[in-house]
């Protein structure tokens, strides 16, 4: 009853309520100046309100609180979101520098880690489990604060972050109830509720943004929800899930840090060079980029559920060549379709890169002349 029916009543309660409190924080938002105006790095062209994340916490936190158990860690975890997603709001109203707020997230994650939420052993395949004893304390607040501002770099589009949570947070609740784990399996499926039910306000085009104090306080959960539903079990592959879950925000935050690296500019600017701002700059729509980056976070998602419920092995670390033939299949059908993307953005890329400069030059000459006869 625990692992099944309490997180499906969870998800609904928390869409139910995220779908009636939203249209109250866009009021708010604009009463308070929490609005997103347009320039020359933004994709959207009138202002929207950017408090929409007030509904998603309000909306997790209802049945969450209800549902839940006493249990400290997944109390402090829930604690620690909730004062990222104030810190988050702060900044959305506010502004805030980026040290400052860095600063404020590590604060935050070591709410979670104080009430005994870290990543203190894992279970590797063909390297079996394994401690980290001191290291579990620095590595689990690496962990939230890196996977808080991944969330946080990928809402960058509309629908973008809330999707991809959804996704995620869906994919973890059915893992986390596989393995036992209630309290993870409800909290995993409050957030995948009030993500997917904020879709409907913020999917393109977008009347709301969550703002960073929605979008910090997902990944934060996310973060919360991967250390207690999945590393914290004996499975396997305990460690890799989560990476799998998560890996297209990863990737792409990786890119981009980079990429940054690369060229001298701090980490924390911004510019145009996720994945989303590149299928828009090839000529894609906001909803084909969006739908296109949902399909492959489902085929990652995909894999992570084939990983945990396809019995490739016995039991006994003989494997079952029928079951891994069918679980190579998926990770290949994974991989085609990052490979698909790769070759949209990177091959396709510089063939249309030459026929946008010709267009330009030749608006550019059209407004001389024009500006000559004037």
């Amino acid at each position: 009853m625990t692992t099944t029916l309490i997180p499906i009543l969870s998800a609904i309660a928390a869409a139910i309520v995220v779908l009636i409190l939203t249209p109250a924080t866009m009021a708010i938002a604009r009463r308070v100046g929490a609005v997103d105006q347009p320039s020359a790095r933004r994709i959207h062209d009138r202002p929207i309100p950017r408090l929409g994340g007030m509904a998603i916490v309000i909306g997790f936190l209802l049945p969450a609180l209800w549902f839940l158990p006493g249990d400290p860690a997944a109390r402090g975890l829930i604690a620690g979101a909730v004062l990222i997603a104030a810190l988050g709001m702060a900044d959305d109203i506010l502004g805030m520098q980026p040290a400052v707020k860095l600063l404020g997230q590590v604060a935050c994650a070591c709410i979670p880690v104080a009430a005994g939420l870290t990543i203190a052993n894992g279970t590797l395949p063909l390297i079996g489990a394994f401690e980290l004893g001191a290291a579990q304390y620095p590595l689990t607040i690496l962990w939230i604060v890196a996977i808080v501002n991944i969330i946080n770099f990928t809402d960058g589009m509309d629908g973008l972050a809330a999707g991809v949570v959804g996704i995620g947070a869906t994919t973890f609740a059915i893992i986390a109830a596989s393995l036992g784990r209630a309290d993870a399996a409800i909290l995993a499926a409050a957030l995948a509720g009030a993500s997917i039910a904020f879709l409907k306000y913020n999917f393109n085009p977008a009347r709301t943004f969550m703002g960073d104090g929605g979008s910090m306080f997902l990944g934060f959960m996310l973060a919360g929800i991967a250390i207690s539903g999945v590393m914290k079990s004996a499975a396997a592959v305990a460690i890799v899930l989560p990476l799998v879950v998560l890996a297209i925000p990863i990737l792409d935050t990786s890119f981009v840090i980079l990429k940054r690296l690369k060229h001298g500019t701090p980490v924390y600017s911004a510019d145009k060079s996720h994945f989303h701002h590149r299928f828009l700059a090839i000529g894609w729509s906001q909803r084909r980029t969006v739908l296109a980056i949902y399909a492959w976070t489902g085929l990652m998602c995909a894999l992570a559920l084939a990983m945990r419920f396809v019995p490739y092995t016995d039991g006994h670390g003989d494997w079952n060549a029928g079951w891994t033939a069918l679980l190579a299949a998926i990770a290949a059908l994974g991989l085609a379709g990052a490979v698909y993307l790769v070759y949209v953005l990177e091959i396709l890329k510089w063939r249309s890169e030459p026929v946008v400069k010709i267009v330009r030059r030749r608006r550019a000459a059209g407004d001389e002349v024009a500006a000559g006869k004037r």
